[in-house]
């Protein structure tokens, strides 16, 4: 639960500190007034529900969310409906999801649309028309919709801006970050968090995936430059090329999104290392519950290990119960620039080929990014080929592309299976098979299990012993091993330990990452250290960091201690 006047969470119904009622969340209802010609928005158990505040008419409700449709969607709205451009020009034009609101009267476009239309017909008729939009009915509309809402928006703004100083202060100025992507939410949780602390020059990270619309990449350029005070860095994954990964392990999935790792956390996490190494930071996201299921199931402030993506960082979201018609009453308000793709029709911009983006979504970028979607589909219809789709136009048309689970069909999924066998000739040793040769590589990847004492191994064994942090107490025997049968190999024995099973279970996840490895940069995300470096062809843990907690080996936190797992594991 959540008292709005303290902000702060409790499990219990009435705040301990104030003493009045809390709630989770208060649900809004959107109203419309047919002579203002403006939806209003009001609070579930608001008294004067049903009234405009403008002209005191009476409103009917709408619907629970919605969003402005700008004069270049409501041009695509005109075409997709075989209307003459600018027909609804003098109309007041909202949207939720794929039902348009005109002058309040709901119009639906079936998603199937989206998947069937001619969008080089469509791209033609926009390029004639685009040149006669006008902005004075929209600008109009959006004038009353401010002054109507004006109540809503102040109390939206003091409750965030509370919840922003009370979080703030439990850090230092100088670590507190606001994570920015470019979208609607970051940009609104910037200015909330700027003017809440009187901070100009808070740092910004942006995380360029090298997926972002054209226009989002515009945006945070533009964005830089018009906050000339704000320290406004770059995220980016310089060392992968996201075809080349998707060639080799496969395109992200829903259930599978190898890219967040690898193109965007891993990134701010090494941007976040270099500017505070090990301190722990607070960071402004501009996640929101009403976004999805999952996003839902969040906790306002999260610093649980288990729910961060990056360890280094407590999370805090000022706009966690706004919804989309809260952050357009605050942009339009508070005259804050946005992000362009969302003139187009675009309600959430992410990666361009995200595979949770719907078919709208798709719909429009082959509508305005043509080339990239066209040589995204090739991928995908070459990829269904490939791992054995008998009809594949149908599989990626269709989206299944986006369910699939681990690596069936891929050489790679070989990598992450663990095979070893039992050494005949010692008790609790195990002779693990490995796709690249033995090297000092795989023998700093058991840093976090204790200390590498290389002196202390029978040298003409090439053996390395591993001693207990605390005790000093050998653990693990590590050395090559050559046979007949084995081309690369690496023998390792556990002893003086309680339970050699466990041991050899984490020894497993090790060689897992040493065989299948691709730099997706999770493992330096959940080092709180800053120990684990994976730079070039090489994953390093630097022993004087490293404070052997074992999470980058544990499954609590790495499903099958590499998240190469998940990705690659095959029935």
């Amino acid at each position: 639960m959540w008292c709005i006047n303290c902000s702060i969470e409790t499990n219990e119904k009435m705040c301990p500190v104030c003493g009045k009622a809390t709630a989770e969340d208060i649900p809004i209802e959107i109203y419309w007034c047919k002579d203002c010609n403006i939806p209003v928005i009001q609070s579930i158990n608001q008294t004067d529900k049903g009234i405009c505040p403008i002209c005191g008419g009476k409103t009917k409700y709408l619907t629970t969310d919605l969003r402005p449709v700008f004069p270049e969607e409501r041009l695509l709205l005109e075409v997709l409906l075989d209307k003459v451009p600018n027909t609804f020009a003098d109309k007041s034009v909202w949207c939720v999801n794929n039902r348009y609101y005109i002058d309040g009267k709901s119009v639906s476009i079936p998603s199937g649309v989206f998947q069937t239309a001619n969008t080089d017909v469509i791209r033609r008729k926009i390029e004639k028309n685009k040149n006669k939009l006008s902005y004075e009915n929209f600008n109009k509309y959006i004038d009353k919709f401010i002054k109507a809402n004006k109540d809503r928006l102040n109390e939206l703004k003091e409750e965030a801006f509370r919840f922003v100083r009370k979080t703030a202060s439990k850090f230092d100025e100088e670590r507190i970050v606001i994570s920015f992507s470019g979208g609607k939410d970051s940009t609104v949780t910037s200015d909330v968090v700027v003017k809440a602390l009187s901070n100009p020059s808070i740092v910004h990270i942006f995380g360029d995936t090298t997926l972002e619309f054209p226009a989002t990449v515009q945006y945070a350029e533009r964005f830089r430059s018009e906050h000339p005070q704000s320290i406004f860095l770059f995220a980016k994954n310089e060392d992968q090329n996201f075809m080349d990964v998707c060639e080799d392990i496969g395109p992200p999935a829903r259930m599978m999104r190898w890219c967040c790792s690898m193109f965007k956390t891993g990134p701010i996490t090494r941007v976040i290392n270099s500017l505070y190494r090990n301190q722990q930071i607070l960071t402004f996201y501009g996640i929101r519950k009403s976004e999805s299921v999952n996003r839902s199931k969040y906790n306002r402030v999260e610093d649980d290990a288990e729910s961060l993506k990056i360890q280094q960082q407590t999370v805090a979201s000022p706009i966690f119960f706004w919804h989309d018609i809260d952050i357009w009453l605050y942009l339009f308000a508070e005259n804050v620039d946005f992000n362009e793709a969302y003139r187009l029709g675009y309600d959430r911009v992410g990666c361009w080929c995200c595979p949770n983006n719907n078919q709208r979504a798709q719909f429009l970028s082959r509508i305005y990014m043509p080339e990239v979607s066209k040589q995204w589909h090739e991928f995908l219809l070459d990829f269904a080929k490939k791992i054995g789709k008998e009809d594949a136009e149908v599989y990626v048309d269709t989206g299944k592309w986006k369910a699939r689970q681990g690596g069936n069909g891929l050489v790679a999924a070989g990598d992450v299976k663990i095979k070893f066998t039992n050494c005949t000739t010692e008790d609790h040793a195990k002779i693990y098979s490995l796709v690249r040769p033995y090297s000092d590589e795989l023998i700093g990847m058991l840093v976090p299990l204790g200390r590498i004492v290389p002196e202390l191994g029978n040298k003409l064994l090439k053996e390395v012993i591993v001693l207990d942090v605390r005790t000093n107490v050998p653990i693990l025997s590590i050395q090559p091993f050559s046979q007949d049968g084995y081309e690369h190999s690496v023998k390792i024995r556990t002893m003086n330990v309680k339970d050699h099973d466990a041991m050899q279970r984490m020894v497993g996840y090790q060689i897992r990452k040493y065989n299948a490895c691709r730099k997706c940069l999770k493992c330096e995300s959940i080092c709180r250290a800053g120990a684990i470096n994976i730079s070039g062809d090489e994953y390093q843990i630097d022993p004087d960091k490293c404070v052997h907690c074992r999470m980058c080996m544990t499954a609590k936190y790495l499903d099958g201690g590499c998240t190469m797992d998940k990705y690659l594991r095959t029935k």
